[in-house]
């Protein structure tokens, strides 16, 4: 796929401050994905393609959710998280993208799942980091960042829960199931740590 067609598509659904939004995205994903050795192809697509439908109406998220194969009970929850799985099938379906780690990282870039991939880690953390962010808990999540994406990662999920919980909102449950899992992984990952020290 020819980056400048997907730049250049995206770029036509969006204001000017998304767009924005999107090249900072794409900036610091490229700097996480460095600094693990991963491939900046993949890396670029996901990113540029995120927030693909972000500013579609919601009538036609809806509608796209209900004809496609994604999970119905999206329609439940909160209507920001709809714009990422139905930019995934239009990843698939208009631009031809068949990876499926780079489509899990546009679908689940605002939910988050269950054993994300490194891709997937990369783009919903890009996200949340982004340089123009700026919210209560951000620094802390930046700095972990700089050396622990899984920690990074559950500090921000454990953020979002705790605001979506403060307003009295319904928390999506493949969040709160990857919460868990990076739970999971980090005390695995500490415990292998202080294993190797002694």
């Amino acid at each position: 796929m020819d980056l400048e067609i997907l730049l250049q598509a995206t770029k036509e659904q969006m204001p000017i401050s998304r767009w924005e939004h999107t090249l900072r995205v794409k900036d610091t994903a490229l700097q996480l994905a460095d600094r693990l050795g991963m491939n900046p192809h993949p890396v670029t697509v996901a990113s540029i393609l995120h927030d693909y439908c972000k500013f579609w109406p919601d009538t036609e998220l809806a509608e796209r959710i209900r004809q496609s194969d994604l999970p119905k009970d999206l329609l439940q929850y909160n209507k920001e998280l709809w714009h990422g799985p139905v930019a995934a099938i239009v990843a698939r379906d208009q631009f031809g993208i068949t990876d499926p780690d780079v489509l899990h990282a546009i679908q689940y870039h605002t939910s988050g799942r269950e054993g994300m991939s490194q891709l997937e880690k990369v783009i919903w953390l890009a996200d949340y980091i982004e340089p123009a962010r700026q919210f209560p808990g951000l620094d802390e999540v930046r700095l972990l960042a700089e050396t622990n994406l899984d920690q990074a990662l559950l500090k921000a999920l454990e953020n979002t829960i705790q605001f979506l919980i403060q307003r009295k909102q319904k928390v999506y449950p493949p969040t709160l199931l990857a919460r868990n899992w990076l739970l999971d992984q980090v005390a695995q990952m500490q415990t292998e740590s202080r294993e190797e020290f002694f």
